[in-house]
C-alpha cells in the first residue's frame, strides 16, 4: 500500500458525497430546491451553498490557498452565521452549483498538490485544535459532506418521495410504493405500541 492510496480512498468518498448531494436537486422546481423543510430552514440548495463554503474554507484558507474570487457572502460568514445555508432570490441554482464545482476543483488541486501530512491552520477552531493535517481535513470534510447528503436525502423524500444514494444505485431495500406504505404502517404500529408502555 502506498501513501497515496488513503488519499485516493478519502477523495473518492468525498466525491461520492458531492455527487449524491447534487443528484438531490435533479428535476426540482426553483421553489422546491430552495424551500425550507425544517424549523431551522434546511433546504437543498442551501446545503449545496454551505458545502461550497466548507470546501473553500477547509481546502483553501486553512492551507494558505484561498480561492482567488470567492463569492461576496463568503466574507459575511462571521457576521451572519447562516448566510451560507440558504439561497437568496437573486442567487441562481446554476450559479450555486457552479460555485460548488469550482470549490471542488480548488479542493481537488489542494488534495493533489499537498501530502496528507501537510500542516494547515483552521482559524475558526479553538487554538488548541487549530493546527491540522490535510488528512484530518479530508476526513472532516468527507464526513461533513455525507452528513449533509443525508439531510438532503431526507429533504428530498419529504418533497416528492425520491430516495436513495444515487440515480443508478438507490441503495434502498427493494419495494414498490405499496410495499413502502405497508412498511411505514408497520413502523408506526410498533412506535404506537412502544409508546403505550
Amino acid at each position: 500500500m502506498t501513501n497515496e492510496l488513503p488519499k485516493t480512498d478519502l477523495q473518492r468518498y468525498l466525491q461520492d458525497g458531492r455527487d449524491a448531494l447534487l443528484w438531490k436537486l435533479d428535476g426540482l422546481s426553483e421553489y422546491d430546491a430552495r424551500r425550507p423543510l425544517t424549523p431551522t430552514g434546511t433546504n437543498l440548495l442551501g446545503l449545496v451553498k454551505h458545502l461550497s463554503g466548507v470546501e473553500m474554507g477547509y481546502f483553501g484558507d486553512v492551507f494558505g490557498r484561498p480561492l482567488s474570487d470567492p463569492p461576496p457572502w463568503f466574507a459575511e460568514l462571521g457576521a451572519d452565521p447562516v448566510v451560507d445555508l440558504w439561497a437568496t432570490a437573486h442567487e441562481g441554482r446554476e450559479e450555486i452549483v457552479a460555485l460548488y464545482r469550482r470549490a471542488w476543483a480548488h479542493a481537488d488541486a489542494t488534495i493533489a498538490e499537498l501530502p496528507l501530512d501537510a500542516v494547515g491552520r483552521v482559524p475558526w477552531w479553538p487554538a488548541e485544535r487549530a493546527e491540522v493535517t490535510l488528512h484530518r481535513i479530508l476526513v472532516h470534510v468527507a464526513v461533513e459532506t455525507h452528513r449533509h447528503a443525508g439531510h438532503a436525502d431526507i429533504a428530498r423524500e419529504l418533497l416528492d418521495g425520491a430516495v436513495g444514494l444515487q440515480a443508478r444505485n438507490g441503495n434502498m431495500a427493494p419495494g414498490d410504493a405499496a410495499w413502502w406504505a405497508d412498511h411505514h404502517a408497520r413502523v408506526e404500529r410498533a412506535a404506537r405500541e412502544a409508546g403505550r408502555d
